[in-house]
């Protein structure tokens, strides 16, 4: 019988189980109430005394062996389970498309990153701002168009507290708290109270730049545009500059680029004049310095402004403002390659 019992022990050492079927089967094939072990129980009663107690150490050890043996593979069984070796359980149910930039925010950090390299740091103001630093501080007169409330959101009816309507007013808070040289760019959303179609919105983005320093010329805001158009959409761009008004700028100007998709022949979205105008821009107006506490006779700046969607419009020949802002997938996807 201690033959028998020990050439079990050598077949519980030697198991394996590919699955729980297999492993329920050696259970109750050894285990069971019918099993092997269950019989060398019935059997040790007919042992002889003298040998009783060696037989019962290793039946013992047989039963106690294949207990440890069974509980072993359940244990690696579940492991199996629990993480397969093929599968990624922190992946999700169902496979999740990748996100892409907007296209706003891809040609924002365009912008940003070109005027970054021109020496430019990112400046950032409230959304919800105050009269001073929107309009007054600004050079704006009392009875300008831009404060009535067809242009401008004010909250609450208080005409002090409103929506900004460009990001200028970041300039001005910048200008209040820091000595010349500054060297900003001030990218944002900003609001204005006008009917909304293809060419216009109730809210859009802005970028916005500030230079101010000792001896800051005209010709140092022309080469900072040039090189930006050049940067933007192409070695082969041309600039022009014509004469405007801004109440925050003396001298002003509106900056056209030369059509790039007609390369200045001439074509429908040029209007056949070969030119697209995209900025505003001029030397920072001695008021808005004195304002801001900075000694314009000791410095000037320049200050360029425009519309991101505007340029986007460019870049990608988009027609209709209205899609930047309803996040229409068959229209986001387009841009999928451009982030």
């Amino acid at each position: 019988m201690i033959n028998k019992i020990k050439t079990l022990l050598e077949e519980v050492k030697e198991w394996k189980a590919a699955d729980a079927a297999g492993l329920e089967t050696l259970r109750i094939g050894y285990l069971g109430k019918k099993g092997e072990i269950s019989q060398l129980m019935n059997d040790f009663r007919d042992v002889a005394a003298e040998h009783k107690r060696e037989t019962g150490l290793y039946l013992n050890r047989l039963k106690e062996t294949a207990q440890q043996k069974i509980k072993e593979l359940k244990d690696a069984l579940d492991e199996s389970v629990a993480t397969p070796n093929d599968v990624d359980l922190t992946r999700t149910a169902y496979p999740q498309p990748l996100g892409t930039r907007h296209p706003i925010s891809t040609v924002k950090k365009e912008i940003c990153d070109i005027f970054g390299r021109l020496g430019f740091s990112i400046a950032e103001g409230p959304e919800i701002e105050d009269d001073w630093h929107v309009f007054s501080s600004l050079n704006f007169a009392e009875d300008h168009p831009a404060r009535d409330m067809q242009d401008t959101f004010f909250i609450r009816h208080d005409p002090e507290i409103l929506l900004r309507t460009h990001t200028s007013s970041v300039q001005t808070r910048v200008m209040e708290k820091q000595q010349p040289p500054i060297r900003i760019i001030c990218p944002g959303r900003v609001y204005r109270n006008e009917a909304i179609s293809y060419r216009a919105h109730c809210f859009f983005h802005q970028v916005e730049a500030l230079y101010v320093d000792k001896d800051v010329s005209f010709a140092d805001l022309k080469q900072a545009l040039l090189f930006f158009s050049k940067e933007l959409f192409g070695a082969t761009t041309k600039i022009r500059l014509r004469p405007s008004y801004f109440p925050f700028t003396e001298p002003s100007a509106e900056m056209d680029i030369s059509c790039n998709l007609c390369s200045g022949k001439g074509c429908p979205f040029c209007k056949h004049t070969g030119w697209v105008e995209i900025l505003g821009c001029g030397m920072v107006h001695p008021n808005v310095l004195d304002n801001c506490g900075i000694d314009s006779r000791i410095y000037s700046g320049y200050a360029l402004g425009m519309g991101i969607e505007r340029i986007t419009n460019l870049k990608y020949q988009v027609t209709d403002l209205r899609l930047f802002s309803e996040n229409d997938i068959r229209f986001l996807q387009q841009f999928e390659s451009a982030n």
